[in-house]
């Protein structure tokens, strides 16, 4: 799966910053939405090839925004990998089960980023 377009949900500027400066580096164009809800709204919009989705938001929750997204007919083919600092196996498990496809903890590295997504 070649990905182009990535949508990373973050409510952290630094975060989201350092994620998309990454992903500009891998040659990806990157949008960004600050809420699970505004997520969910842009990946319905604009059909990104990757959501990169942290958990703790707020309002709607990483995990709430990750099931919205997977299991809507309109987006369920977009793969979700979260990234968060939630480093708990518990917190890992419970993600997949939403339907993300892998997991990330920060802080990121290039590195990291650049081998789940070569994964996918």
């Amino acid at each position: 799966m070649e990905i182009k377009t990535v949508l990373v949900v973050d409510d952290s500027p630094t975060d989201a910053h350092l994620l998309s400066q990454i992903l500009q580096k891998m040659g990806m164009t990157v949008s960004h939405a600050i809420s699970g809800e505004d997520g969910i709204v842009k990946a319905k919009a604009e059909k990104p090839d990757l959501v990169i989705m942290d958990i703790v938001m707020p309002g709607m929750s990483g995990f709430e925004a990750t099931r919205a997204i997977t299991k809507d007919p309109e987006t369920a083919h977009i793969p979700v990998i979260i990234c968060t600092t939630k480093d708990q196996e518990t917190d890992k498990a419970w993600g997949l089960r939403q339907g993300a496809r892998d997991y990330i903890v920060k802080p990121v590295s290039e590195k990291m980023v650049t081998e789940k997504i070569n994964g996918l």
